[in-house]
């Protein structure tokens, strides 16, 4: 969508999940930018009177900077698909497909490309008992940001303590060592391979945390390994039907050469804070974050 019929435009922030304060960051910081850009820009905190306060600021495009439930799982998509407002990102299916990690793992290795084993469990059962032989990751299944992660390291005597916050139901991964790299697509586009290097596991904190964590891109690794991370993100991208900007997520085992690499998962609303993977590849590929936020408005629509 051309932004000559597209001047007002509603960044959606905020919400009720828990990545709030992510995505207040990531908003605020997109909105200053689609200013920067020339548009007409009305900042929404997305509450349970959403559709009420997109009525009243009647935009041509919503920009959608949510993160986590309710943003990212295909439910403020469906609603802006019954409101006939085009907006950002990508659509019902493909948000709720890529929230949900067990369903898109199934997807991925449909598609060919390498998945860590894992199941899904009881989280009352896995306090009880180891429910994989340790090195695993405990994780919720339908959120993202590395929000509540628990690593069961190997040797570990006892099952995890986990929090009460934890969903009922939670995600068991086998814990695949070695780097975490990560590769944005724009369009059709994977832009580049970056590694990320923290002290220890790179959890919430690390990530959105300035300082938490280094970046290095394009990530120093073999030219066979970055080839196959930017081949899997867009097969990956292509296969849940993503569409404007993902980032999906590996681990890499040096050890065990491409065959330790594995996809971790793909975020269909990749963070867009100061700190943040998806404008630093997009400004390594000579876009900056004025121009990102501009193709992503143009590239908006409805029946996503």
């Amino acid at each position: 969508m051309s932004s000559r019929t597209a001047a007002r435009i509603a960044v959606l922030m905020g919400g009720r999940s828990a990545e709030r304060d992510v995505s207040l960051s990531s908003g605020r910081e997109c909105a200053a930018a689609l200013r920067g850009e020339g548009f007409e820009v009305v900042e929404i905190d997305a509450g349970v009177d959403l559709a009420a306060a997109l009525a009243a600021a009647r935009p041509d495009v919503v920009f959608n900077a949510l993160h986590g439930r309710w943003g990212e799982d295909g439910c403020v998509q469906g609603l802006l698909e019954w409101l006939a407002i085009p907006y950002t990102h990508s659509g019902v299916l493909a948000s709720a497909l890529a929230m949900d990690k067990t369903r898109a793992k199934q997807v991925f290795a449909a598609a060919g490309l390498p998945v860590a084993k894992g199941m899904i469990a009881c989280r009352d059962e896995v306090r009880r008992a180891h429910p994989m032989a340790p090195p695993y990751v405990v994780k919720p299944n339908s959120e993202g940001s590395s929000v509540g992660v628990v690593i069961v390291p190997e040797g570990a005597n006892r099952p995890p303590a986990l929090a009460d916050s934890m969903p009922e139901r939670v995600l068991v991964e086998e814990y695949v060592a070695g780097r975490e790299m990560t590769v944005a697509v724009l369009g059709d586009r994977p832009l580049a391979v970056t590694d990320i290097i923290a002290e220890g596991w790179y959890d919430y904190d690390a990530k959105y945390r300035p300082g938490g964590s280094r970046h290095v891109v394009p990530a120093e690794v073999p030219a066979e390994i970055a080839a196959a991370c930017l081949d899997y993100a867009l097969r990956a991208h292509r296969a849940i039907g993503c569409r404007g900007l993902s980032r999906s997520d590996f681990r890499w085992d040096e050890a065990r050469g491409l065959g330790g690499l594995v996809i971790l998962e793909t975020n269909t609303q990749p963070g867009m804070t100061p700190t943040s993977l998806a404008p630093e590849q997009a400004a390594h590929a000579g876009m900056s974050f004025g121009a990102l936020v501009r193709w992503l408005v143009e590239d908006a629509s409805c029946s996503r």
